[in-house]
């Protein structure tokens, strides 16, 4: 976590920019930069960590509003609901206690990305499998899921890694 490398925030690029000073480490949005106040010296993974905590911040922020905007349309509340790191999921849903549970990824993704995962979770209250009744569903409450979908499969779950080897170098 170095000044030029690029991070992504709600699906746009920005350039990370660090800024080592004392004082609370936090994140700041200023146009396409991404400044990262951290302590001086900090590490690697203290810097993601304070990363990570405003994303999460983000998130947040964001989840209840899109909740509450929803539920009307869904006919069920939800009552819990909660960020986690998945690997696999963008998102669950526990329909017994109507909790669901969205994936710390999304921050990085998107709006309308984390709006679908939203609907798709609150969906599953009223429907359990992916089958024909639940995509009727989903056409009824946002008629454009699908492409929606599309665009956020198509993008990497997490950060990729890259390494560079002597060879692929020459």
């Amino acid at each position: 976590m170095v000044s030029g490398e690029s991070h992504y925030v709600w699906g746009i690029r920005l350039r990370l920019k660090v800024i080592e000073r004392p004082g609370r480490a936090h994140v700041e949005v200023d146009g396409n930069r991404l400044l990262l106040h951290v302590p001086v010296g900090s590490v690697r993974e203290a810097r993601a960590r304070v990363l990570e905590r405003w994303q999460r911040s983000e998130l947040r922020r964001t989840i209840p509003l899109l909740i509450g905007r929803w539920e009307p349309a869904v006919g069920r509340s939800v009552s819990q609901w909660g960020i986690r790191r998945m690997k696999t999921k963008w998102g669950s849903c526990n329909r017994e206690t109507a909790r669901i549970s969205i994936n710390l990824e999304l921050a990085k993704k998107h709006p309308n990305c984390l709006e679908y995962v939203v609907v798709h979770e609150m969906a599953h209250l009223l429907e359990r499998n992916h089958g024909e009744a639940f995509a009727k569903l989903m056409d009824s409450l946002l008629p454009d899921w699908r492409s929606r979908r599309d665009t956020l499969n198509n993008a990497p779950l997490a950060d990729e890694v890259w390494t560079l080897t002597i060879s692929q170098a020459a």
